[in-house]
């Protein structure tokens, strides 16, 4: 079996074939970074014509690479949401098209869904397992049951993860895009404990019983260290520091959250040989993963991340998701919406705050 996907939710056009055997057969993405630079962020209308521009293309190479033609696929998956709507409807329509003239099923992508499924395309990983889910839009802690249940423990009440790394970075006079440069710099300060002392960041939620996040006061409390940093030129050393302080207490406060849900997960679903699991943009955080390592070491529990090229917005994804739903014959019609907003768990208990990011 061999699943076409389709990924256009934000800035990255990814276009995949991969099959039922794990074999990813081709894996293309097209970044948008020079088109968004200028803006210091992703620009919605932009973000969708670009996807308009380049998708044929890219359809094209995906099964030049894999040596197929569109007769030899079994389906057609593409992100139906969440995302920005211009960019979703684009690679909907396009994987709609698809599927019209060849008569092939048709599978609809939840783009959170995609996120928690990628591990079982790159290890051997039964369900359950509890999922950390971290992206610009997004910060959950859910335990995956099977694809399509999903139970959603926690979520943040204001800012995702992304978004506050991101926006951080913009304050700290990064460019775009802020997440991996601030990483990078964060990797300059000479003296992390030091740089701790200096800056002092709040560690929202810490400690408390409820597995929620919240974001928004760090995201004030860089603002404030910036502000009072002397002179109209920011000291690159400072801003190291401030980076470096800003990561280990993300570091802190999401492992304070996870390990409170990991003994809750290994209580009430997996005793024996649970996992923890990381996907999302953020994921590809090095200092994030290599915490979260430790962290599962010392409860005895087995930890997987995804490599670092499908932890971003990829094709693989969609297409890997589209082959576990078409397997189980999930699949849709062709007058499915796109849809902007798509909790995975529905039934979860709605958090004051959390707004659409429930």
């Amino acid at each position: 079996m061999k699943v076409l996907g389709i990924e256009t939710s934000c800035d990255e056009t990814g276009v995949a074939i991969v099959g039922d055997d794990k074999t990813i057969h081709a894996n293309l993405v097209l970044s948008q970074l020079k088109e968004h630079a200028a803006f210091g962020g992703v620009v919605p209308e932009i973000a969708a014509r670009a996807h308009l521009d380049h998708l044929d293309t890219l359809l094209r190479a995906a099964l030049d690479d894999a040596g197929a033609t569109f007769d030899e696929l079994d389906g057609v998956a593409a992100t139906c949401g969440p995302g920005l709507i211009g960019g979703v409807m684009v690679g909907m329509m396009a994987g709609k098209a698809i599927a019209a003239a060849k008569k092939l099923p048709f599978i609809a992508v939840n783009h959170l869904e995609a996120h928690a499924l990628t591990p079982r395309l790159t290890d051997n990983l039964a369900f359950p397992y509890l999922l950390l889910l971290v992206s610009g839009g997004h910060t959950q802690i859910l335990v995956v049951e099977g694809v399509g249940q999903y139970k959603r423990w926690s979520t943040t009440l204001d800012d995702a993860l992304g978004e506050c790394f991101d926006k951080s970075a913009k304050l700290m006079g990064l460019p775009y895009p802020g997440g991996p440069n601030l990483e990078k710099l964060a990797g300059e300060c000479p003296d992390p404990t030091a740089a701790l002392e200096r800056f002092d960041l709040p560690r929202p939620m810490l400690g408390r019983p409820e597995l929620d996040f919240s974001f928004s006061g760090l995201k004030t409390a860089v603002r404030q260290h910036v502000d009072s940093m002397p002179g109209d030129t920011l000291d690159r050393a400072d801003i190291a520091a401030l980076a470096c302080a800003f990561q280990s207490v993300v570091a802190d406060v999401v492992t304070d959250r996870c390990k409170r849900a990991m003994e809750r997960f290994t209580t009430e679903y997996a005793p024996n040989a649970p996992t923890l699991v990381v996907s999302g943009g953020v994921a590809a955080n090095t200092a994030l993963r290599n915490t979260l390592q430790g962290l599962t070491d010392t409860m005895n529990m087995s930890f997987i991340a995804p490599p670092l090229k499908l932890c971003s917005d990829n094709g693989a994804m969609i297409a890997w998701t589209g082959v576990e739903r078409l397997r189980l014959g999930m699949t849709d019609t062709l007058d499915v919406a796109a849809r902007p907003r798509w909790p995975l768990d529905p039934t979860a208990e709605a958090r004051i705050g959390a707004g659409v990011k429930a």
